[in-house]
């Protein structure tokens, strides 16, 4: 009766190896290894009302970059995150 319950735990671990393996080929290496470093992402130390970091902006050409801030000044900017296609 061990045996067989020693091939059957062998035979389910085996399975699991393999449909672990098949995720992370079917999600690529890079995508699994971003989902485990998303969960360490830490708070930061913003509050309601703060000022918003100043973020760098690659332009067009893809060289050079640009502060976000130094073309808006005390203007109100709303960045929009998307796909228009």
């Amino acid at each position: 009766m061990k045996k067989v319950l020693k091939k059957a735990l062998l035979v389910v671990g085996g399975l699991v190896v393999v449909a672990a393996s098949a995720f992370v080929v079917w999600m690529g290496p890079r995508n699994v290894i971003g989902m485990l470093r998303y969960d360490q992402r830490q708070e930061g130390d913003l509050k309601v009302g703060d000022r918003a970091p100043d973020a760098m902006l690659v332009s067009l050409d893809g060289k050079s970059q640009q502060p976000l801030f130094e073309g808006v000044a005390n203007k109100p900017t709303i960045l929009i995150f998307g796909s228009f296609t």
